[in-house]
This record gives structure tokens, C-alpha cells and sequence, in this order.
């Protein structure tokens, strides 16, 4: 089995052995995902009616729905564990806002509440993907600093 930086997880960083197709193949999936998450965004931001409210509501949500791809793309490129949880905490806070402007469409009746229940599912499937994979992220860079914190004690 080769060993290489996983890009899919929290220990992207660790050089260890991994099953390379695998954890490639599901950030690749997640990816796919996202992007077809914005594909759906833009369709919705297009059906908005062309009134003051809904230019605006088609402009932010454009903005926060269309930006978790390519943020999570940045992430997986990212430098160190401390970049890729910044980086990831970008695209649950754009998947955040993305959620409240389906909200407030779906409470100002813009559009019919029965077009926007499969995107605010998946868009809170997706909110509870980053948010659990940054709390794993965040408690596993709180045990490295310990653990590394402990090695310096006991070597001084």
C-alpha cells in the first residue's frame, strides 16, 4: 500500500498509509456534490422573481451558494492543518448563510415551499458534513498540541 498525503480528512497531513482511490474518490465525491449543490443554486437564483427583493435575494444567495466548491477545493490544497480547518470553516459558513436565504425565500413565498425542500435538505445534509468533520478536525488538532506539548515538557 503507497504512502501519501490523504487530502480527504482531517489527517491530510500525517503521512501514513492510506487507500489512496478511496479517500481520493470521496473527497472527489464530496466535491462533485458541492458543485452540483451550486449548479442548483444558480437554476433557483434564476427562477427569483425580478423584483427589488428578489434581484437581492438572487445576488447574495448566488454568492454564499456558489462559493463552497471551489473554497473546498482550496482546502484540500491547503498548506497545513490549521489552513485546511480555516478553509473548511469558510464553506460551512457560506453553506450557514446559503441556508438562511432559503429560508427567507421559503417565508416570503417567493417561490413554492414544495421547489425548495430538496435543496434545503441537501444543503442541511451538507451543513452536517462540515460541521462534524471540523469538530473531528478541531479535536484532533487539540490532541496533537497536547501530545506535542507533553514531548517538549519532558524533554526540557
Amino acid at each position: 500500500m503507497a504512502r501519501r498525503l490523504s487530502h480527504s480528512s482531517a489527517d491530510q497531513f500525517e503521512d501514513r498509509p492510506t487507500d489512496q482511490k478511496s479517500s481520493q474518490t470521496s473527497a472527489d465525491e464530496l466535491e462533485d456534490r458541492l458543485i452540483d449543490f451550486a449548479v442548483r443554486i444558480i437554476k433557483l437564483a434564476a427562477s427569483l422573481p425580478n423584483t427589488p427583493a428578489g434581484r437581492h435575494i438572487a445576488g447574495q444567495i448566488l454568492r454564499a451558494g456558489t462559493s463552497p466548491p471551489p473554497n473546498y477545493g482550496e482546502a484540500r490544497g491547503a498548506e497545513s492543518r490549521a489552513d485546511f480547518i480555516h478553509k473548511i470553516s469558510i464553506v460551512l459558513k457560506e453553506l450557514n448563510e446559503t441556508s438562511i436565504w432559503l429560508r427567507i425565500i421559503k417565508r416570503s413565498e417567493m417561490l413554492k415551499a414544495e421547489l425548495l425542500t430538496d435543496i434545503m435538505e441537501e444543503n442541511g445534509s451538507l451543513c452536517r458534513i462540515f460541521t462534524a468533520s471540523l469538530k473531528t478536525m478541531r479535536s484532533d488538532l487539540q490532541k496533537r498540541k497536547m501530545r506535542n506539548g507533553k514531548r517538549q515538557t519532558e524533554n526540557n
